[in-house]
């Protein structure tokens, strides 16, 4: 898995833990809502870490319990 998949998929995960949809993070961060339909796609391949940190203010969680997750823990090498 890339970091790009695990972000999105823990981003998708977190909005459903919390029963909220790419919207309301969106409303919530301050984030535009394609920025965000953007990581989740995968479209942007690499969400920048101020994007990331928006995201996570919005939650009221930090970066590294963003991180925090099994997600992260076995992704390919960013170079090949």
């Amino acid at each position: 898995m890339t970091i790009a998949e695990a972000t999105a998929q823990r981003i998708l995960g977190l909005c459903k833990e919390r029963n909220i949809t790419i919207n309301k993070i969106s409303n919530m961060s301050g984030v535009t809502q394609s920025t965000v339909n953007d990581i989740v796609s995968g479209t942007t391949a690499n969400p920048g870490v101020a994007t990331i940190q928006k995201l996570c203010d919005g939650l009221d969680i930090t970066i590294r319990g963003f991180f925090d997750c099994d997600l992260f823990d076995d992704l390919e090498p960013a170079l090949k």
